[in-house]
């Protein structure tokens, strides 16, 4: 299975003030199959993140899915920040 936390690692924490603030977690469904990527980070990385018109992280969420589709699974990244006490909204795409 491909390190699907590294690779959104690598493609997320260089985008970040502080690599620290970013927080993956991982799931897997299906046996293995499927798997849903959550991702939070600080609120003030939100535009870093999402980028104009959300154009970053469409890009990061395609590398993802290509990394997937060449190992027969399929992937999806949810994304929010922790800026909203302590909690963490998902938004989904």
């Amino acid at each position: 299975m491909p390190d699907y936390v590294g690779l959104t690692r690598l493609l997320l924490e260089p985008l970040l003030d502080e690599g620290g603030s970013l927080s993956i977690d991982c799931e897997t469904t299906r046996g293995g199959q499927k798997v849903l990527l959550r991702v939070s980070f600080d609120g003030v990385n939100k535009g870093r993140i999402f980028g104009r018109g959300g154009r970053t992280i469409k890009a990061v969420r395609q590398v993802l899915r290509a990394s997937a589709q060449i190992a027969g699974h399929s992937v999806q990244l949810d994304a929010g920040d922790r800026s909203h006490s302590g909690e963490r909204p998902i938004r989904k795409h």
